[in-house]
């Protein structure tokens, strides 16, 4: 982890932002600054600040810091409303952390991404105030950052939303990387404990998805044996210390409120008895389509409070609009969501896409709508949106890079062995008990295995 501190001279003024037109108050004793490089990848890293007031209170702030060289940029932050211009980022406080009393102190957060040395920002003031000390002085920028040892649920706990973020307990941002199964009417004979084995031992994953279809021939048909196999995937991921996605996968019709009292029905159900769990989620529509936000919104908004009545700390996931794109399938984009969003809290909104379908328009919408919305890609293909055709491997490659920097999590469709090129197994695998050879493994699924099973490095402290 590397950390460095820096503390105001004594005998320094700090102003807030309501007094800039009058004679400053009275002389104020300084401000410290905490600064941590959470994680760093190849061209990006994870900057954390913790700022302390050590003067007079203040009621609006500014933060400010240089980055390095102009080659480096702020591409999202949280818990600040967050600019830069060229080399200078500023923060501003959001509602929550406006006041700063003497004492008083606040977590930031931000992604950046860099060219040549390892970052290392300098020059913070408040204010307009420098903070001096050993700024740029650490002496420790090569050293690794603290990662727990575990399983994914062992270290990380209960999750939670924090700001546009998937947190840890440690209130540090991750990101989960795994695999959603496919229908359970047609591929139960996939998940089973040699293939749950494979997926958290050898593909190192961190999330198993499932797919509960409603309509054709799933839940509708059997609501008891469809919610009983589901509770048996999620305690089956939950002993391999895996996090379970609880998906509710509507795709026909595209109206999630055309199953309104049958998701209440369900997550009812399956919220009690996992309430006690720490790693559940829930994605309560897959796709909507064909309906507009205002549409999906009403349907949240009924159905979320009947998953808080049984666990109020989940993680809930909202399908947006066009196939959960943000809208963008639609002409639309995320715009309508962040003018219109849904309330309730520690909510996340879907994205999907199928690489070789969807490319640097739908890149652009994610890159900027990260900054503004808490984004879990809860499926997506390597193939055309068809799950067919051939594998698009530089888009799959363009935007497995871009959820990495942006610490957006993801599970791939599928874990299966569908006979189609989205499925990360040959046809007939699951007849047997081998899950991980090459010798199983489709062209998607050897290049879902490789980026799965690197190292988590999951912050903690």
């Amino acid at each position: 982890m590397k950390r460095f501190m820096a503390l105001l001279a004594t005998g320094a003024t700090v102003l807030g932002l309501t007094a800039l037109a009058s004679p400053p108050a009275a002389a104020a004793t300084g401000c410290k600054v905490e600064y941590t490089v959470a994680s760093q990848w190849q061209g990006g890293f994870q900057g954390g600040v913790k700022v302390t007031n050590l003067g007079d209170p203040v009621s609006g702030w500014q933060l400010k810091f240089t980055l390095p060289d102009s080659g480096q940029k702020v591409v999202q932050g949280w818990n600040a409303t967050w600019s830069q211009s060229g080399s200078t980022v500023t923060a501003a406080p959001v509602d929550w952390n406006r006041t700063l009393a003497t004492g008083g102190s606040t977590d930031l957060g931000f992604v950046g991404s860099f060219t040549g040395s390892n970052p290392q920002p300098t020059n913070f003031t408040l204010n307009g105030v420098a903070c001096t000390g050993s700024v740029g002085g650490g002496g420790d920028d090569d050293d690794p950052p603290t990662t727990g040892n575990g399983t994914p649920v062992e270290v990380n706990g209960q999750l939670r939303v924090c700001g546009v973020n998937l947190c840890n307990q440690y209130n540090r941002p991750i990101q989960l990387r795994g695999m959603s199964t496919h229908g359970l009417q047609w591929f139960s004979q996939c998940y089973n404990n040699a293939s749950l084995d494979a997926l958290a031992d050898d593909w190192k994953a961190d999330l198993l998805r499932t797919a509960m279809y409603v309509q054709e021939d799933g839940y509708e048909t059997d609501p008891a044996g469809f919610t009983n196999r589901v509770n048996s995937l999620v305690d089956m991921a939950e002993a391999r210390g895996m996090y379970a996605l609880i998906d509710f996968h509507t795709l026909t019709p595209g109206d999630p409120n055309y199953n309104l009292s049958r998701a209440k029905t369900f997550f009812a159900s399956v919220a009690a008895r996992n309430a006690a769990k720490k790693n559940v989620i829930y994605e309560i529509a897959n796709e909507p389509n064909g309906v507009g936000w205002s549409g999906i919104k009403s349907y949240a908004e009924q159905v979320i409070p009947v998953i808080r009545a049984a666990d109020p700390d989940a993680i809930v996931i909202v399908g947006t609009r066009g196939w959960s794109s943000l809208g963008v399938s639609d002409g639309s984009n995320e715009s309508e969501i962040i003018n219109n969003p849904v309330n309730a809290t520690n909510i996340m909104y879907a994205f999907h896409f199928y690489a070789a379908s969807h490319k640097d328009n739908y890149r652009a919408t994610v890159s900027r709508a990260a900054s503004q919305l808490p984004l879990f890609v809860s499926e997506f293909g390597t193939v055309s949106a068809t799950g067919g055709g051939t594998l698009d491997r530089s888009s799959t490659t363009a935007w497995l890079d871009l959820l990495d920097q942006l610490k957006i999590s993801y599970a791939n469709w599928t874990y299966s062995d569908a006979n189609e090129s989205s499925a990360a197994f040959k046809p007939g695998t699951c007849d047997g008990g081998d899950y991980s050879s090459s010798g199983v493994l489709t062209e998607s699924g050897a290049l879902l295995k490789a980026r799965i099973s690197t190292p988590d490095n999951f912050p903690v402290g």
